[in-house]
């Protein structure tokens, strides 16, 4: 299951309509990063360059050049080395780049000084993500200062550079039905994991076991990593919002708090069950989780075409801060509590946020000076929550070491939403049932 390569095509089209005439776009991929010693972390693409071609090498550089007689998408990348193969795999090479990524052009990688300057002059406008690889920056910036040198030999350097963040990501906050696809897939395969951990949970296990219980789904299903650092918090630990150590013992009468999803194919999953050790909520936990289940609920029911994107989460706010005055936790009138914020210590974050190739997928959230509408095709997660810490002396004891959040993975849809992971079990009664099996 994979993006078609008629899709990157299409993708890199769009890109350069929304570009001005007589311009030149530049991506550079992703660096190898030194873990230590001689050891680098695993690598993975950077997104907007994956995006837009699908090569998942390091030391490469995507070039989009509307209009060129010659060809309009050109690649740098790592030539063909027999040697280097034998010991760090199979590299593309130039040819291969034409012919399996459609390139119109390719070039090593170790050619750019010499190719890329003469295909930047010229043109009026540069298109470049500034500030993102410092290296890269100073090079291109070399490229361009070489081009004004010779400005009184008739050389003529761009006159504006443009940021590429805004018409690259516009085009990436809406997905296609092959997306969605993989998407699917990634929220599948996570929800399985998450299924194995409630049913493979007990008291006196450690954090990273129950962790191990992902990581293992994950992989059994083809996604080779997590999309990003799974929190597995028992008790406390649940009421720190990004806990990753992982490394205590799973207590006996406490909740866990596990937020993971693994990535599939480059995209992203983001789900969040909290769920008793011991297979059954207390009351003072059960009343909790109700109230954090209730406010998912009115966060989903806003998830609608045409709403703005903070509806839902002045949905979860509201049910939150009457809950909390039901409880007794807070005091007051639930509107006055409200505008004074008095439920941020309990529920600091936003109900969500956009979903894809990046678990904080990009997208702006406010278009001028409004909330962004939603529109079919966008991908959100919902996830309210509560968090009453263990040192928070404001409230009753009973309550306090006590963290709860629920989130799914929810598409846009013309007819209101698709809740992606709508199959894991959310409900107190559905959890319990699970565990106790």
């Amino acid at each position: 299951m994979k993006i078609p390569r008629s899709e990157f095509g299409r993708r890199r089209r769009n890109l350069m309509a929304a570009l001005e005439n007589n311009s030149i776009a530049v991506l550079p991929a992703s660096s190898e990063v030194l873990r230590n010693s001689d050891v680098e972390y695993p690598f993975r693409q950077d997104s907007d360059f994956y995006y837009l071609c699908g090569f998942a090498e390091p030391e490469a550089v995507l070039v989009l050049i509307p209009g060129r007689e010659h060809g309009e998408f050109l690649l740098f990348c790592r030539e063909k080395d027999v040697e280097k193969e034998l010991w760090l795999g199979e590299r593309v090479g130039p040819e291969g780049a034409c012919a399996m990524y459609d390139a119109d052009d390719a070039f090593p990688i170790g050619d750019i000084d010499d190719i890329l300057p003469g295909l930047i002059e010229g043109r009026d406008r540069l298109y470049y993500s500034m500030g993102r690889n410092s290296g890269f920056d100073r090079r291109l910036m070399g490229w361009v200062n070489g081009i004004r040198a010779q400005e009184q030999n008739g050389a003529h350097p761009p006159g504006e550079f443009v940021d590429l963040d805004h018409q690259l990501h516009d085009l990436r906050l809406y997905k296609s039905a092959a997306e969605l696809k993989i998407m699917k897939e990634a929220v599948r395969i996570s929800s399985l994991a998450h299924l194995r951990a409630m049913q493979n949970c007990s008291p006196g296990m450690m954090e990273y076991q129950l962790e191990a219980e992902l990581v293992h789904e994950f992989m059994m299903h083809g996604s080779r990593s997590p999309a990003y650092s799974s929190i597995v918090g028992g008790g406390a630990n649940g009421c720190v919002m990004h806990y990753v150590e992982n490394c205590d013992r799973l207590r006996d009468g406490d909740l866990v708090l596990i937020d993971a999803g693994c990535e599939y194919e480059h995209y992203a999953s983001d789900i969040t069950r909290t769920f008793p050790v011991n297979g059954r909520f207390s009351k003072e936990q059960g009343d909790l989780y109700e109230l954090v289940y209730q406010a998912w609920v009115a966060a989903v029911a806003e998830v609608v075409a045409g709403n703005h994107w903070n509806q839902p989460h002045d949905a979860s706010v509201r049910v939150i801060t009457a809950g909390l005055v039901e409880l007794g936790v807070l005091e007051g009138d639930v509107d006055q509590l409200i505008e004074a914020g008095a439920y941020r210590p309990f529920y600091m974050h936003k109900v969500g946020h956009w979903l894809g190739m990046d678990v904080h997928d990009v997208g702006d959230y406010r278009v001028g000076e409004e909330w962004r509408m939603l529109e079919p095709g966008m991908v959100m997660t919902i996830e309210p929550g509560v968090y009453i810490g263990p040192g928070n002396t404001s409230v009753a004891k009973k309550w306090r070491g006590i963290g709860i959040r629920i989130e799914d993975d929810v598409v846009v849809t013309r007819s209101g939403c698709e809740i992606l992971s709508g199959d894991l079990p959310r409900t107190r009664q559905e959890i319990e049932a699970v565990m106790a099996a």
